[in-house]
């Protein structure tokens, strides 16, 4: 049985053109004209893209005494209400866990749940020579990422013996190594400060992570993984320090070396929404920080002038309100301290919609651009490319039929996301998805939802190619 999505314009990376695209069991088989096929999707009046891939999420994920509320079901299913038919989640591995059974632990929370396919990154804690050795078999296990905290010190933060020593297996064995960028070291005394001085409402979060630490961090980062010879892609991006230290090592030559994300939410807050009335800026305490409206401007140029390659989210939602009706706790954990609020925002469902309004409606990047940041480019960067983030013939049919004129108001109430909240309550946005398939199967259509869980795959990614 074949499916058409008949009369759209379709839209990649680089191309803007009308045809249909001809769907076979799981694939694409031809886009052009004229063709014709067993089931008909009208896509008359919209665009038809690759569907979006966001490479940073935290589903089911332990942190602070509590776990992220999204599961693989709730998470993906959001995903795929925005627009979104893979995602690349981060296995944290536990001390003394090897790196396979790190990824155990994550395919059994995926397992029976996932509804989109999936692919994860291993997140490194813990690096003995044993595990150093392991590095280069995640090859075999599909997992050719590797991420390492330089922050959150005593729990995640590695020192720069460790990220060194990962950085050159990195580059012996084609793995991508992925950083959260912080000093570590000076927020946990900026931390212990403000504690000690009684400064515990949710601003001082942002205010005891300063985005000179970030920019340093980064920069340190970055040459580090040029001495080492690794690539290196830099997550959740958020200020023109940072995005400098980037911008610097591409110009040096290292366009195919060093690269970076930042996330839907960093374009559109500030610090000044830590200090909102009462207890409400703990919904937007998420590390790093929000910062300033000039940093806003930094990123909108890095992805419209290539110094930022990918948008993602940082997907990591917790409960406003937790604790009850057989909630886990949320972020009402740090209501007597800044420093006790779960870090994380929600976020999986809104980004191709936001960043199609305030980004391709508004003029700051172009349609394509788009496509780019949210489909193809994360497929390159995380070797799964032309399987995923594309339209051509032989690729996985994850297709989105997109309504360039919907118009929505996002709200908690509607969003498909396990939270209280939304950071974008009340905004208005245009443009959504109408039709999204997943290897070939719609899986949302308007409002209904007809995906299954446990229909989702892992993707087996390949090494990183420059």
């Amino acid at each position: 049985m074949s499916t058409l999505i008949k009369g759209g314009t379709v839209v990649t990376a680089s191309d803007t053109f009308a045809a249909d695209v001809l769907i076979e069991g799981e694939q694409i088989v031809a886009v052009g004209q004229g063709l014709s096929g067993n089931t008909v999707i009208d896509a008359s009046g919209a665009y038809v893209i690759p569907g979006g891939i966001d490479v940073h999420t935290h589903l089911d994920m332990p942190f602070g005494g509590t776990v992220s509320s999204d599961d693989f079901f709730t998470g993906q299913r959001a995903a795929a209400f925005g627009g979104t038919t893979m995602h690349i989640d981060f296995a944290i591995q536990p001390r003394g866990a090897t790196l396979r059974e790190t990824l155990d632990i994550w395919h059994a929370k995926a397992r029976d749940k996932a509804v989109i396919d999936y692919g994860f990154h291993v997140a490194i804690t813990d690096l003995p020579d044993s595990v150093l050795e392991e590095m280069p078999r995640c090859i075999e296990y599909g997992a050719t990422s590797m991420k390492l905290f330089m922050a959150y010190k005593g729990a995640l933060q590695v020192d720069d013996m460790t990220l060194f020593r990962a950085m050159q297996q990195a580059a012996q064995h084609r793995l991508l190594i992925m950083v959260h960028a912080e000093n570590g070291d000076a927020i946990d005394v900026l931390i212990r400060e403000a504690v000690a001085a009684g400064q515990l409402a949710p601003r001082y979060h942002a205010l005891t992570r300063p985005p000179e630490l970030e920019a340093e961090a980064t920069a340190r980062a970055v040459r580090l993984a040029e001495v080492a010879g690794a690539p290196l892609y830099v997550v959740h991006l958020t200020n023109a320090g940072a995005l400098e230290a980037v911008r610097l090592a591409r110009a040096r030559g290292k366009a195919g070396q060093i690269f970076a994300e930042t996330c839907t939410q960093y374009f559109f807050f500030t610090r000044d929404d830590l200090a909102r009335e009462g207890f409400e800026g703990a919904k937007w305490v998420c590390s790093p920080p929000f910062r300033s409206p000039y940093d806003q401007e930094a990123l909108w140029q890095g992805v419209a002038d290539n110094s930022l390659q990918v948008v993602s989210t940082d997907h990591c939602p917790f409960w406003f309100q937790g604790g009850i009706e057989g909630r886990p706790a949320g972020k009402e954990l740090g209501r007597e301290s800044f420093a006790k609020i779960p870090n994380g925002c929600p976020g999986i469902e809104e980004r191709m919609m936001l960043l199609y309004t305030y980004g391709v409606r508004a003029g700051r990047i172009s349609l394509n651009r788009w496509v780019e940041l949210c489909c193809t480019n994360p497929a390159r960067l995380f070797g799964c490319y032309p399987r995923k983030g594309t339209l051509t013939p032989g690729a996985d049919a994850d297709v989105v039929v997109w309504d360039p004129e919907a118009r929505r108001i996002l709200s908690a109430a509607t969003l498909h996301q396990r939270t209280d909240y939304t950071l974008y309550e009340g905004w208005e946005i245009t443009g959504a998805p109408r039709v999204v398939l997943s290897r070939g199967r719609v899986i949302v259509e308007g409002d209904t939802w007809t995906g299954e869980a446990g229909a989702g795959r892992f993707v087996h990614r390949r090494p990183f190619a420059p």
